[in-house]
């Protein structure tokens, strides 16, 4: 099973995968050296770690996705909804707006997603 719960660096370097994959490992440790200023072993214990939450899979040295990122932000949301709001959509919705005013564009956009998820259409 997926885990969903990502801190910062791991979300960041999370981004630099999906936006290369398939890459190497190697190429990894360049570009965490670069931008993060993380040693080689850095690299490889969040590539690991990732890897053993279901995200990515390292074959052979060369790190994809097994979930794309719009899937994993997908599931991350229901695990959020789930957890916090016991599955309620609509209580989510209820905080989610509460205090706040949705513009005529995003209700119209609400609307439509609700009916293309609506049981039986």
């Amino acid at each position: 099973m997926i885990d969903t719960k990502m801190g910062v660096m791991e979300s960041k370097f999370a981004d630099i995968v999906w936006e290369r994959e398939p890459i190497t490992s190697s190429e990894l440790v360049r570009i965490a050296a670069e931008t993060f200023g993380w040693a080689r072993t850095t690299t490889h214990t969040v590539i690991k770690r990732l890897c053993d939450k279901e995200i990515f899979v390292n074959n052979k040295g060369t790190v994809s996705a097994l979930v794309t990122k719009d899937e994993f932000f997908s599931l991350q949301s229901r695990n959020y909804v789930e957890s916090s709001f016991a599955g309620s959509l609509p209580g989510f919705i209820a905080a989610f707006t509460n205090g706040r005013k949705l513009t005529t564009k995003e209700a119209e956009e609400i609307r439509r997603m609700i009916d293309n998820a609506e049981e039986g259409k």
